[in-house]
C-alpha cells in the first residue's frame, strides 16, 4: 500500500539520536552512528520525530510501506520497557559493559594459565540489551550454556574476537527468537555462529537463529557447530 511515512537523509543526520527519543512507536534506531527508519509498520505516519531533529534530516514521503502495526509496535514497546526497568534496577546482572583485555603475554613469561577472552557483560540472552554498543560490526557467537563446560578451550576457539550469548532452549522460559531477531534486525551484525550440544534439546538454539534471521530480514554468514558430551567437536 502507499501511505505517508518518514524519510532520514544520511547526508544531513549527525547521529544525534534525539529522534530515537521522540518517536513513540520505536520506529527510529541508530546504525552506524546514523538515524534510520528501523521498520515500515512501526511508523505511524504523524511525525513527531520531524520537529525533534535539528539537522532537518526527516521529511515525509509517499511510498509504498507496510501498513502501520499498532499490535507490534505495543509489543516492541513492552521488550524496551522491561529492559530499562532491569537497567534501571541497579542489577550487576542486567548492567551493560565493554570488558577491555590486554594483550595476552607470551607462553613462556604468563604464569597465570589461560586468558579469558569474554569481551563484553552480561552474556546471557536473557539479559543482554537489544542495542548494546558492543554489537556495532560484531561477530557474533551464540552458545548452549553446557558447550562451555564440555569445550575445553571454548574461549580460545569460540569467544575470542566474538560478542558472545549463551542460553539453554531448554531450561529458560520463553523462546529466543524474537530477543535474537531484535538484535539482528537493529544492529550491524557481521557474522553468527551457533554452538550447541549433540543432545536434541539444544537444537532449539539452531531453531531460535533460524527464525531470528528470517525475521530479521537479513542475510548474514552463519554456521553451526556441534560438541559431543566428551567434549569433541563433532562433524557435519
Amino acid at each position: 500500500m502507499k501511505r505517508k511515512i518518514i524519510q532520514i537523509d544520511e547526508e544531513k543526520c549527525d547521529g544525534c539520536g534525539i529522534c530515537v527519543d521522540a518517536c513513540h512507536e520505536g520506529a527510529i534506531g541508530l546504525v552506524d552512528g546514523k538515524a534510520r527508519l528501523l521498520r515500515d509498520d512501526y511508523c505511524d505516519g504523524l511525525g513527531d520525530c520531524l520537529p525533534a531533529c535539528p539537522q532537518g534530516a526527516i521529511t515525509f514521503v509517499v511510498r509504498e510501506a507496510e501498513a502501520y502495526d499498532e499490535e507490534a509496535v505495543k509489543k516492541n514497546m513492552e521488550i524496551k520497557r522491561i529492559l530499562k526497568e532491569d537497567l534501571a534496577c541497579g542489577c550487576p546482572g542486567s548492567q551493560s559493559k565493554v570488558i577491555e583485555r590486554e594483550e595476552p603475554l607470551a607462553k613462556a613469561q604468563s604464569t597465570e594459565g589461560p586468558k579469558s577472552q569474554l569481551t563484553q557483560w552480561p552474556v546471557q540472552i536473557k539479559l543482554i540489551p537489544i542495542n548494546a554498543p558492543y554489537f556495532n560490526n560484531a561477530h557474533l557467537l551464540i552458545a548452549a550454556d553446557c558447550t562451555a563446560f564440555s569445550y575445553g578451550d571454548f574461549h580460545n576457539k569460540f569467544i575470542k574476537n566474538k560478542v558472545a550469548l549463551i542460553g539453554c532452549p531448554k531450561l529458560d522460559q520463553g523462546d529466543y527468537s524474537e530477543k535474537l531477531g531484535e538484535i539482528i534486525k537493529n544492529n550491524s551484525i557481521k557474522s553468527l555462529t551457533v554452538v550447541k550440544m549433540e543432545v536434541p534439546c539444544c537444537s532449539g538454539l539452531e531453531h531460535a537463529v533460524v527464525n531470528a534471521l528470517k525475521y530479521s530480514g537479513k542475510f548474514i554468514p552463519w554456521q553451526v557447530v556441534t560438541i559431543s558430551t566428551e567434549g569433541e567437536i563433532l562433524e557435519d
